[in-house]
């Protein structure tokens, strides 16, 4: 069976199932995330990794949770992306935008949201570009969800957030950036950020399984991400782990989507075809090479490119671009392979303490390029 794209000039483009031989092939690989299982770095994954136009391995791992008697991980599994919402929606979104001529890089971000101005001068220097660069100036993040109780004091308190360095002088991962990023994008588009994904990437892109605030029906297939004793007293499953993101309602710039393996292979797969169908190939070489300044910087335009060490292990080309996210998931692909590799967990049940996700996505990696020898 294929996985078909929706091709809007010319018919379909196929991602062809090609996984029978995964289990020797990958052996090494798979063993890497069955001891990160029993050794609890994460109770579930779900993985995808397409080669040349083929999805040539395709598995899911482990339970739901520790417990012996949880739901077993499926391919059809659900997870909580987290950051990956900064590319697959955000960043695609203001792909499009920036296609269309709706999106100036250079724009100041004040002329789209004059709420973040503020008193201090610099904020009016930080422009579209230094926002999905992560070189605004503004802080990595911040617990604003403690003190906001609706969706407007969340946004508020982000708009006013102090700078902690000058726009355009360092690089420093955001998610309060990427907050501001998504009203922003929201504005130019006239419509929200989980509409316009649905209508103009996951439709598309024949991504059925992708979406912010996942229905209820859904809550069965998706692992749960944390046992939130202190915020909202409940176990998180099927809505955002991200507190931010939950007070904005599952909707944000910088979390709250939830997706399949298969269905970021099929995302994955578009972006090395160029963008095809749902962008130019110019317009994905743009935003996924790395930015020349700040000095020091890995970041692209919402991009990651591989860095020395990289999660994304040792051997992506420097053409590479990626992210991850918190909850334990990545997604890096190599235009000069023609490579793509998913891995998705839950590795932050119940708590976030464990940090083993950073030994084994870089081994896992490896372990799955080393497998392909030859052929990648």
């Amino acid at each position: 069976m294929n996985l078909t794209l929706p091709n809007r000039e010319s018919g379909f483009s196929f991602l062809v199932r090609n996984f029978a031989a995964q289990d020797e092939r990958f052996r090494r690989a798979f063993d890497i995330l069955k001891n990160a299982i029993a050794t609890h770095a994460f109770p579930a994954c779900s993985l995808a990794i397409t080669l040349s136009g083929e999805l040539v391995a395709y598995k899911a791992l482990g339970r739901f949770t520790y417990d012996p008697a949880s739901p077993e991980a499926g391919t059809e599994s659900i997870f909580d992306l987290a950051s990956l919402t900064k590319v697959v929606a955000s960043t695609a979104m203001a792909m499009i935008l920036y296609e269309r001529g709706l999106l100036d890089l250079e724009a100041p971000i004040t002329a789209i949201v004059p709420e973040f101005a503020g008193d201090d001068h610099r904020r009016r220097e930080i422009t579209l570009r230094m926002l999905l660069a992560h070189s605004s100036g503004l802080p990595a993040y911040e617990k604003l969800f403690l003190r906001a109780k609706s969706r407007e004091d969340l946004l508020q308190s982000a708009f006013t957030a102090t700078l902690t360095a000058s726009p355009g002088s360092r690089a420093e991962y955001s998610d309060i950036g990427y907050i501001v990023l998504g009203v922003a994008l929201e504005r130019i588009a006239d419509e929200s950020l989980a509409a316009f994904c649905q209508r103009e990437i996951f439709g598309p892109l024949g991504m059925a399984h992708t979406a912010f605030n996942p229905t209820p029906a859904l809550k069965n297939s998706i692992p749960p991400t944390a046992d939130d004793r202190s915020f909202r007293q409940r176990i998180i499953q099927g809505e955002v782990q991200d507190e931010n993101a939950s007070v904005l309602g599952g909707i944000a710039g910088h979390a709250g989507l939830f997706s399949t393996a298969e269905n970021l292979a099929i995302f994955a797969h578009a972006m090395l075809n160029g963008g095809h169908p749902i962008l130019r190939s110019t317009t994905v070489d743009l935003f996924s090479r790395r930015e020349p300044a700040p000095e020091g910087t890995s970041r692209g335009l919402g991009w990651d490119t591989p860095s020395a060490p990289s999660q994304s292990g040792e051997y992506f080309s420097p053409h590479s671009f990626g992210h991850l996210g918190y909850t334990g998931t990545s997604l890096w692909i190599d235009p000069d392979r023609q490579l793509s590799i998913v891995l998705l967990t839950n590795r932050t049940w119940p708590d976030c303490q464990n940090q083993a996700i950073k030994q084994v996505r870089p081994a896992f990696h490896d372990a799955a390029i080393e497998a392909l020898g030859k052929e990648a």
